[in-house]
C-alpha cells in the first residue's frame, strides 16, 4: 500500500504523524512513505482541497484517507493488508 503524508510547515500534527510513522514500535516505515509539503505544492494543495481538507496533516493510504493526528488509523492502515489494492 502506499502511504503519502501531506504536511505543512510549522505543523504540530504533522510531526506527531511523522514520528508516529517512523517509531520502530510504530509503523516502522521511516524512509517507506511520501512526505509532500503543501506549501510547495499547489498541485498537491488543489489535490488535498478535492478531498475536502483544508489543513494538514492529510494522510492517503490506499483508498483510504484522512486529517489529523490519528494513531488509530495510523495503526490500522500499517498493520491491515491493503484490500483495496487488489480491486
Amino acid at each position: 500500500m502506499t502511504l503519502t503524508l501531506y504536511t505543512q510547515p510549522a505543523c504540530s500534527q504533522c510531526n506527531m504523524t511523522k514520528k508516529w510513522l517512523d517509531d520502530p514500535e510504530r509503523g516502522n516505515l521511516k524512509g517507506q512513505y511520501q512526505i509532500i509539503d503543501l506549501s510547495e505544492s499547489p498541485e498537491d494543495l488543489a489535490k488535498v482541497k478535492e478531498l475536502g481538507y483544508m489543513s494538514a496533516p492529510v494522510v492517503v493510504a490506499g483508498n483510504k484517507h484522512w486529517y489529523g493526528f490519528r494513531p488509530d488509523l495510523l495503526k490500522e492502515a500499517t498493520t491491515t493488508p491493503a484490500q483495496d489494492e487488489a480491486a
